[in-house]
């Protein structure tokens, strides 16, 4: 008896962990053959991003252009140009790929901690900038639970852009308005790509369990700066 019992529990143990493969190739399965991965280094190793939470816009996959993104030139603006290739993990984040990013300076003459914030941010906090009509990011992400999901942005928008999210491909949201952040009492010209809002719901959205792409899509004017999207659950 003990023996058999031992069988029947070696054959359940392999049924479920079959299962549950069957489940994770069933989850690959929907990104439809797509190429990229999730974005790791050797500071940030959790891979793919979990939801509901927030989506680091910087992290966007690893697979180059025309797989994880799509830029407009060949030249990364933020990473090794404005901020010089010093050897330091911010000021050198990506810099040999096209996507331009920087991140939050709080200095006493005040960049990214200016009074002309709608919102606080975080020091040292990595954003996607200057951005452009028709570029686009990728992230593969994993969806703890599948539902009806709440949209926000934390960004900085010099004009009133568009922008829109594709789920798996396939547009979720149609076009969204980010509000200009234009301050007109700021009297320093660079500053007005600075001055950094959050929009707790722009949209909503429904994803399934499980791997997904989620695809952030800059549409008209550009001009914006993008450190989030956030992603709450509906209940």
């Amino acid at each position: 008896m003990n023996i058999k019992f031992g069988y029947t529990g070696f054959f359940f143990g392999i049924l479920a962990a079959g299962f549950g493969l069957l489940e994770s190739c069933q989850s690959y399965n929907t990104l439809n053959g797509y190429k990229g991965k999730p974005f790791t280094d050797s500071v940030y190793n959790a891979g793919a991003q979990s939801l509901p939470g927030k989506l680091q816009c910087e992290y966007y996959d690893l697979g180059g252009e025309g797989i994880a993104y799509h830029d407009a030139d060949s030249i990364n603006s933020g990473s090794g140009a404005l901020n010089p290739a010093d050897g330091t993990y911010l000021n050198q984040f990506r810099m040999n790929e096209p996507v331009d990013i920087s991140y939050t300076k709080f200095r006493e003459m005040p960049i990214d901690n200016s009074p002309y914030n709608f919102v606080e941010t975080e020091k040292n906090q990595l954003y996607v900038g200057w951005t452009k009509p028709g570029e686009w990011l990728k992230y593969t992400v994993n969806v703890v639970e599948e539902g009806s999901y709440q949209l926000g942005i934390m960004f900085t928008s010099n004009k009133n852009g568009k922008i829109s999210i594709s789920v798996n491909d396939i547009d979720a949201t149609g076009l969204l308005l980010i509000p200009s952040t234009f301050v007109e009492a700021d009297t320093v010209p660079w500053r007005q790509w600075h001055h950094w809002n959050r929009i707790d719901s722009i949209s909503s959205l429904k994803l399934k369990k499980g791997l997904q792409t989620i695809t952030l899509h800059t549409v008209e004017v550009g001009d914006m700066n993008y450190d989030y999207l956030e992603f709450t659950l509906l209940k």
